[in-house]
């Protein structure tokens, strides 16, 4: 009952914060705020989010491997992320060094506020019915925004995956790797021991993240390098969290 309690007001605190939030975002943008100093303006929405599920629901954060993340102002890379749940959505932005740029559908601009706001900032939103076009578009987007310090930021799941379990890896991530020359970063995530897929209610406890080495992508194969990438997550998924595999 009490995690019940907990979790239906962080959902206020997040509903009653991005309204406002969205406005400033707009109207920051209106006024002719571009680029990075957008992004961290709305990385503290996010901010607030985590920091919220943190005091109302007792949910933290762990990371390990931070020493993997590139050096460098304009040192690009490629982050491909284990997708459990909202909050690594939200996570990634306030734990990173650089601004992101999520890959994610188009749909998503039409979410009243919170979409309007992500159409101002520098994301890569495509149209997945026009697959190769759609493709193109990141390569030419992604290339641009790495050039300028901005990593890029894929689930290469695709959708959030229950606790314990494995999705298909696609390697749309890998093939932007190789056809810039960005290094990929593996990055596993525990959040669905705190905060499961689609459920409202969320449980208090620590959620770990960790970085993996960059694994340079010049010369190599988008499946053969989406294996090395699945092999190191999945492995870490196990070590990270024994008991979502009891079997393994």
């Amino acid at each position: 009952m009490i995690a019940a309690m907990r979790s239906v007001l962080h959902l206020v605190w997040m509903g009653v914060t991005v309204l406002p939030y969205s406005f400033v975002i707009l109207g920051l943008a209106a006024a002719g705020v571009r680029g990075e100093r957008l992004y961290w303006w709305a990385v503290r929405w996010l901010r607030w989010s985590i920091e919220g599920a943190r005091l109302i629901m007792g949910l933290r954060y762990r990371i390990e491997g931070y020493e993997n993340l590139p050096l460098g102002e304009t040192s690009p890379a490629i982050l491909l992320v284990k997708h459990q749940s909202t909050y690594e959505t939200f996570l990634m932005p306030v734990i990173m060094p650089h601004p992101l740029a999520y890959v994610f559908k188009k749909e998503l601009l039409r979410v009243p506020f919170f979409g309007w706001a992500m159409g101002r900032l520098d994301m890569i939103h495509i149209d997945r019915s026009q697959r190769a076009q759609a493709f193109n578009k990141v390569v030419a987007q992604g290339r641009e925004l790495l050039d300028r310090g901005v990593w890029v930021i894929m689930f290469p799941e695709g959708t959030r995956i229950p606790r314990g379990e494995r999705g298909a890896y696609k390697t749309g991530g890998t093939r932007l790797a190789i056809e810039t020359g960005a290094p990929v970063i593996p990055i596993a995530v525990t959040s669905a021991k705190c905060w499961p897929r689609k459920a409202l209610i969320k449980r208090p406890g620590v959620v770990d993240v960790s970085i993996g080495a960059p694994i340079p992508s010049q010369g190599r194969e988008p499946d053969e390098l989406m294996r090395q990438v699945e092999g190191w997550i999945e492995a870490e998924m196990r070590r990270l969290d024994p008991e979502a595999y009891p079997q393994e």
